[in-house]
C-alpha cells in the first residue's frame, strides 16, 4: 500500500460501523475449522461428518470426517490406511507424501483423478488426525479434498489457499496452516536479531521464506476479487490469512519487544505507545513486484516495511502482551493503521462492538492521531482477528 502526505494531524473521533462479513467456518462437532476463499457455496453434506462447497470457476471442497460410532469401529485404523483407501477408490494417479503437521500425522495427496460424466480432475487432499490415534482406539478423521477440472491452472490458489486455511484443533488456529508447514516445514531454530533494539529472538529458519510466500500466494487469490462486489470479504480474509500465518511465528520477537519495552510495566498505552514508535522508525519499503506486503519476520528483524505490515506487526504484538488489537485498511487511501483496546482521547474506529484506538504507523505522531485527509469514515474496513 502507498502512503499518503498527512495533512495537520488532528484528534478525530471515528465512529465506524463495520460491515458484517463472513468468518471462518467452525465445526462444533469437530472443532475443526476453515476459512474458504470468497465465493464458494454450501453444496450438500450433513452439517456433520460430510460438507461439500464449490466456488462459480469450478473449484470444489469436499469434506469427510471418519470415526467410530456406538456399535461401529472406526472405519480406518489411522491417516495412512485412509489415504491409501481414497487413493485407490478414486484411481488416483498422484503422489502421496507423509508429514507432521503440529504433532498429528498427515498425508498430502496429488490428485489426478477421473470422475464419471465430468471429466478428469486435478487438486489436492489431505488426510489429518482430529485426535490421538492407537490401535486399541482410533480418533476421528479427516479428509478434505479440493479439486476442479485438469488443466485448470488458474484455480490452484484456490485448492491450495482453501486447505491451507484448515485448523484441525482450536489450538491450531494462530499456526500456520498445513500447507505451508508441509512446503516449508520448521526443522532449525536460529536466533535472530531485532531491528532497533538490543535483543535477540528466537525464530525458525524457513520463517521469512515462508511467510512471504503465503502472502504471495493469498495476493494472486486476492487479485481475483478486484472488481468483485465481494473484495471487502476478499481482503479481510487476506489479512486474516497472514494474521494466522505469522503470529507463532513472531512469538519469541513479540515477546523480546515486550521485555525490552514493557519491563517494568507500563500502562498498555504508554506501551503500546512505545512499540509504534518502534514501527515507525522502520525504514519505508514496498514490495513492489508482487503483493506489495513485506513479510512481518523480515520486518521485524530487519526494520523495514509498508503500513499494512506495520500495522499488523504492531497489532500482533499487542495482542501477544494481551491487548487487544486489531487493523484497518483502506483501499481509496491506500493506507492501512493499527486499532487496539486502550484508554484515552483520539480517533476511534468502531469493530465488533467495541471503540478501538487509531494507530498510525508511517508517521511519527502519538496513538489516536490521524491526518485529516484520511479521516472520511465510508473509507475505512476493520479487520479482527
Amino acid at each position: 500500500m502507498r502512503t499518503k502526505k498527512l495533512l495537520p494531524v488532528l484528534a478525530i473521533f471515528i465512529c465506524l460501523c463495520s460491515y458484517a462479513f463472513s468468518f471462518p467456518l467452525e465445526s462444533p462437532t469437530w472443532g475443526f475449522s476453515l476459512d474458504l476463499p470468497e465465493d464458494y457455496d454450501y453444496t450438500g453434506g450433513d452439517g456433520k461428518d460430510r460438507f461439500s462447497f464449490e466456488n462459480p470457476s469450478g473449484a470444489k471442497l469436499d469434506i469427510v470426517v471418519y470415526h467410530a460410532a456406538p456399535g461401529r469401529p472406526a472405519p480406518y485404523a489411522g491417516v495412512e490406511e485412509l489415504a491409501r483407501d481414497v487413493h485407490s477408490r478414486l484411481k488416483n494417479s498422484g503422489d502421496l507424501d507423509s508429514f507432521d503437521y503440529r504433532g498429528k500425522k498427515a498425508i498430502l495427496l496429488e490428485l489426478s483423478f477421473p470422475l464419471s460424466g465430468t471429466g478428469p480432475m486435478s487438486g489436492w487432499a489431505i488426510c489429518l488426525e482430529l485426535g490421538s490415534n492407537s490401535p486399541a482406539n482410533a480418533g476421528p478423521l479427516f479428509l478434505a479434498m479440493a479439486y476442479g477440472p485438469a488443466g485448470r491452472s488458474d484455480l490452484e490458489f484456490f485448492h491450495l489457499s482453501a486447505l491451507d486455511s484448515i485448523a484441525p484443533v482450536q489450538a491450531d488456529r494462530f499456526f500456520p496452516g498445513p500447507i505451508t508447514e508441509f512446503a516449508y516445514p520448521r526443522e532449525r531454530r536460529i536466533r535472530t536479531g531485532i531491528f532497533g533494539i538490543d535483543a535477540e529472538a528466537w525464530i525458525f529458519e524457513e520463517d521469512a521464506e515462508a511467510a512471504q510466500a503465503l502472502i504471495d500466494r493469498e495476493y494472486q487469490l486476492l487479485r481475483r476479487f478486484e472488481n468483485s462486489e465481494d473484495w471487502r470479504e476478499a481482503w479481510i480474509r487476506f489479512y486474516r490469512a497472514i494474521y494466522r500465518d505469522s503470529f507463532e511465528r513472531l512469538a519469541d520477537i513479540a515477546f523480546q519487544v515486550e521485555r525490552r519495552f514493557n519491563v517494568p510495566p507500563l500502562e498498555n498505552r504508554d506501551f503500546a505507545d512505545h512499540v509504534l514508535s518502534w514501527v515507525q522508525s522502520f525504514e519505508y519499503e514496498r514490495e513492489l513486484m508482487g503483493s506489495d506486503f513485506i513479510n512481518l519476520i523480515s520486518g521485524a528483524t530487519e526494520g523495514r516495511g509498508d503500513c499494512d505490515n506495520r500495522s499488523m506487526l504492531w497489532a500482533i504484538i499487542l495482542n501477544q502482551a494481551n491487548i487487544p488489537a486489531a487493523i484497518m485498511v483502506s483501499r481509496n487511501y491506500g493506507h492501512a493503521m493499527g486499532l487496539a483496546e486502550l484508554p484515552g482521547a483520539g480517533a476511534r474506529f468502531e469493530l465488533d462492538g467495541q471503540r478501538l484506538l487509531v494507530a498510525e504507523t508511517t508517521a511519527n505522531i502519538p496513538i489516536g492521531l490521524i491526518g485529516e485527509g484520511v479521516s472520511d469514515t465510508e473509507h475505512w474496513l476493520g479487520v479482527s482477528f
